[in-house]
């Protein structure tokens, strides 16, 4: 109906500048025609441009609106912990009712600030670092520079305390692809009220550097003043060298041997079982009730999560403080822990030669609110945090001498191999061989996890060039992981292991390891809220390297064994087990 009396309203434009072309001399009509042609274009590319703004003004109607992933600040709740002790972590008053302001870069002409090791730092250093700490813990609790509040954000975040935006669903920051970039969103902020409340801009947090020889151990800085944390496991202070993959029993290793340990477990976690951005970083987490995931990546699992709990205290229900989630930013090393992990996520992405890391905007746009040291409230999105170069801070370049760790077979591949066809000839393995077609995918329906579980897997493909592996890595993939109790859960995962019961990461054997760290909360949800369903946890760790070393890139099978560690397991049951291919 527009474009009839659009063309309408042309036509008498047209005819009337014919009319007066007519009655012009003959050295006229040749302007005329071009002024008509001109003014006919025109005419038409108004009526054009209208109908084009209204196509796309539709267009933009039926476009759904992205939903990213945010906290909504307005559903701060309470919560229970594990012993049925009330969990509160919520502001005292509703951060709704401040103004706030979008995340601005530090000035480029500032120094780069250096993060250091803190078992390198000198008496100056922690004399100041102390100081701040001191003040920081003289603030009235009001003031979100406090430490008891900066602690409760890591509380906020990490046990449900808020729902998401445009959802009733509970927002969590651990176990997914936002456990990188919201850590160093928290010790980007909380570095900052630090060096402003002792009039040093140039501070720096140090970092615990638990996966070098010489930083295998707390830090003495972290025994005195303001550093110490009472909570913590008093049988692992110096001189006891740190079990980064540690499952609540004493490893027995002498010094050396939990070394050489702990760096083989890196070169796994870092190298060889996280060639693929989602094996690192953990799994896609997104906005709403569909978006939900529960997959970590490597560092997180370990050392992330066993140290926590080997830092934090046997004699408290929780292992509180770093042990459990709602109270672990409360101990000072938490900070130098996280530093660590943030630190690595730089290494990481140096070995992948810096290529774009996640494109996703759902990942990019993903938005926190963080009080900065002017106590303003800061809105800041994960696409802000990808580039510390940009946030003026880096970190003290170290050996990281993991890199060279590669482990090797506990046994030779060949005589493994024969050893394990004749186990498999006795049934020793589950496996599908009643399927018409081999499956890569065992099926374990829910079985208990309470004692070790061998299983035989198809491999889909075998003989692959440097190029398809280089574009898909192949995974094991550990799928429905129920823990029915909240609580440390801890196993292993070999392939072709002939003896598992002695044997380590230090074994190429080794693919990873599971660990699930004692939430600390029972979510305790508003009226309105959704019902809180039992969730299932995955397990993804790459193989393509681990098969090359066991000379098993040509076998149509391999043998999967799940260990479960210290007793941790007598609550869990896993759902399967197969191998697929990730890009």
């Amino acid at each position: 109906m527009e474009e009839s009396k659009s063309l309408m309203i042309l036509a008498v434009v047209l005819i009337g500048l014919s009319s007066f072309s007519d009655v012009l001399k003959c050295q006229q009509q040749v302007e005329a025609i071009l002024f008509t042609m001109d003014l006919r274009t025109n005419i038409l590319g108004i009526f054009d441009g209208a109908w084009l703004k209204m196509e796309l003004a539709d267009e933009e109607v039926s476009k759904p609106k992205r939903i990213v992933l945010s906290p909504n600040l307005t559903t701060c709740h309470q919560s229970l912990s594990d012993a049925d002790q009330p969990v509160y972590c919520c502001p005292p008053e509703s951060e709704t009712l401040e103004p706030i302001v979008d995340f601005q870069f530090p000035d480029t002409s500032k120094p780069i600030k250096v993060r250091k090791p803190a078992h390198l730092v000198d008496a100056d250093y922690i004399a100041k670092y102390n100081k701040a700490i001191d003040i920081m813990k003289s603030l009235p609790y009001e003031d979100p520079r406090n430490y008891i509040r900066q602690a409760n954000m890591h509380c906020l975040y990490c046990t449900g305390s808020y729902n998401q935006q445009h959802s009733n669903s509970l927002l969590k920051i651990h176990r997914t692809w936002l456990f990188f970039p919201w850590h160093r969103m928290v010790l980007y902020f909380h570095e900052r009220i630090l060096g402003s409340l002792i009039g040093d801009e140039n501070f720096a947090l140090p970092f615990w550097n638990w996966d070098s020889p010489d930083g295998m151990f707390i830090p003495d800085m972290y025994l005195n003043g303001s550093m110490a944390d009472t909570q913590r496991e008093s049988s692992h202070l110096p001189p006891q060298v740190a079990d980064i993959n540690y499952d609540y029993v004493e490893s027995g290793l002498g010094t050396g041997e939990q070394i050489s340990a702990n760096v083989a477990l890196m070169y796994n976690q870092m190298v060889s079982g996280a060639k693929k951005a989602e094996l690192f970083m953990g799994c896609p987490y997104k906005a709403g009730e569909n978006g939900f995931c529960d997959g970590p990546g490597t560092i997180e699992l370990a050392p992330h999560n066993p140290l926590h709990a080997w830092v934090g205290s046997n004699s408290n229900t929780e292992r509180e403080d770093l042990g459990a989630f709602f109270t672990a930013a409360r101990d000072p090393i938490f900070y130098a822990h996280h530093s660590n992990v943030d630190r690595l996520w730089n290494v990481w992405n140096e070995l992948r030669g810096n290529k774009p890391l996640i494109e996703d905007p759902d990942w990019l746009e993903s938005t926190f609110f963080f009080h900065n040291e002017k106590s303003q409230l800061v809105r800041i999105k994960v696409k802000d945090v990808l580039d510390t170069s940009k946030l003026r801070y880096t970190y003290e370049n170290v050996e990281n001498v993991w890199l060279t760790a590669r482990p090797k077979p506990s046994i030779p591949p060949k005589i493994a191999r024969h050893v394990l066809k004749m186990r498999d000839s006795e049934s020793q393995f589950l496996d599908n061989s009643n399927q018409a077609i081999a499956s890569p995918d065992i099926g374990l329906q829910g079985r208990r996890l309470d004692t070790t579980i061998r299983v035989k897997l198809h491999r889909p493909k075998t003989h692959r060039s440097k190029i398809e592996k280089e574009q898909e890595e192949e995974i094991l993939v550990v799928y429905g992981i129920n823990i029915s109790t909240d609580m440390y859960v801890k196993f292993d995962v070999y392939v072709n292991a002939v003896d598992e019961t002695s044997i380590g990461p230090e074994s190429r054997e080794f693919a990873g390891t599971f660990v699930n760290m004692k939430r600390g909360v029972r979510i305790v949800m508003q009226k309105e809220d959704l019902v809180v369903v039992q969730r299932k946890t995955i397990f993804k760790v790459g193989i393509t390297e681990l098969l090359e070393d066991l000379e098993a890139d040509g076998d149509r099978t391999i043998f999967v064994t799940l260990v479960p560690r210290g007793g941790t397991c007598i609550n869990t049951s896993i759902d399967g087990i197969r191998v697929e291919y990730m890009q």
